[in-house]
């Protein structure tokens, strides 16, 4: 019998399903389990739009997913980590690797230390694994810029700027930018906390943890973009008045400078997307990837891309700064464990 890396999908919403699909388009993997609240009792094939089964049923009981005992597990619920600790500290008691998109797990040892070292104690009890990672936070306003550094002798500062023409993004993410919304309900949602890019804090925490920088005052703030005129997609109609996205500015300081700046844009109607660096020191460098890197393929891709090295990967809780580059893999993917 050929042995198959085996994994576990927690969390069958877009994201997930994109996951999902994706790991399994490589040879050598299969699914042994799935979680969701919705379409429980169907099988995962027919589910993500396979036209198959699978022989996997979908359930929202995650131990019942655990029984299999998958090699990893690929975790794409929610974005806060206050709410997905229990689920990812079942995933480690049951010893299984896990592959987060939740973005606050990205580099959360600043912002929640108490958290972050109670699940690092966990996994490295479990001899288990744990990684938060995806598009952003996870590479093109972290792990990016990082690797840009490689190069330069010596960086006093880094700017990262993305924008994004949101019009094409699945559903969930045009609403949490606040897409759609009129004015005073951008800001009710804002002061709930609802509607925010999460996680700005923990890209500059982990380009600062990278560099050797102590961040001693850290800003922050969210506006609407407001649109012009009339603009349609498959899932909204914005009128003029109403806002179209959000625009988040970063702002990391050591010792009274500016170290580290993010700029985020994210709005349906972008008249042009794209990811820059731009890193001052010797020598001063911009790099700008034209087009932008297209946020749901990328997420997906760096979760799937990065399970090797996960399963490989000493125990523990883990940052995109702690592992070896991610990439695809054209062969037989059990090889790779």
């Amino acid at each position: 019998m050929v042995n198959k890396l085996r994994f576990a999908q927690v969390g069958l919403g877009p994201m997930g399903v994109r996951l999902c699909k994706l790991a399994l388009e490589k040879e050598g993997i299969e699914i042994v389990g799935a979680t969701e609240r919705a379409n429980l009792g169907k099988d995962v094939g027919e589910v993500i739009g396979l036209g198959k089964k699978l022989g996997v049923t979908l359930t929202d009981d995650l131990n019942a997913a655990l029984a299999a005992e998958p090699d990893v597990v690929l975790h794409s619920t929610l974005s806060s980590l206050e709410l997905a600790k229990e689920q990812l500290a079942t995933i480690i008691k049951a010893k299984v690797d896990i592959v987060s998109t939740c973005e606050e797990i990205s580099y959360p040892w600043q912002t929640q230390p108490e958290i972050a070292k109670e699940l690092d104690t966990l996994a490295q009890e479990n001899n288990v694994t744990v990684l938060g990672t995806g598009v952003n936070p996870g590479f093109c306003m972290d792990t990016f810029p990082i690797v840009m550094t490689g190069v330069c002798q010596k960086v006093e500062k880094i700017r990262v700027a993305r924008v994004q023409d949101a019009t094409c993004r699945r559903l969930p993410f045009q609403e949490k930018i606040g897409a759609g919304c009129t004015p005073e309900e951008f800001e009710e949602r804002k002061a709930s906390g609802k509607l925010r890019h999460v996680g700005l804090r923990e890209s500059s925490d982990m380009i600062a943890g990278a560099m050797g920088w102590k961040i001693n005052d850290y800003r922050e703030t969210i506006a609407p973009i407001i649109a012009k005129k009339e603009i349609s997609n498959e899932y909204l109609t914005v009128k003029p008045g109403q806002a179209v996205g959000v625009e988040q500015i970063a702002i990391s300081m050591m010792n009274g400078k500016e170290i580290i700046r993010m700029e985020f844009q994210a709005y349906l109607g972008a008249p042009e997307s794209y990811d820059t660096v731009y890193i001052m020191g010797v020598p001063n460098m911009e790099v700008t990837v034209k087009g932008g890197i297209q946020g749901d393929i990328a997420t997906a891709s760096m979760a799937v891309n990065a399970m090797p090295r996960v399963i490989n990967a000493t125990p523990g809780l883990l940052t995109m700064k702690d592992i070896a580059p991610v990439h695809p893999y054209a062969g037989d993917w059990s090889k790779l464990i």
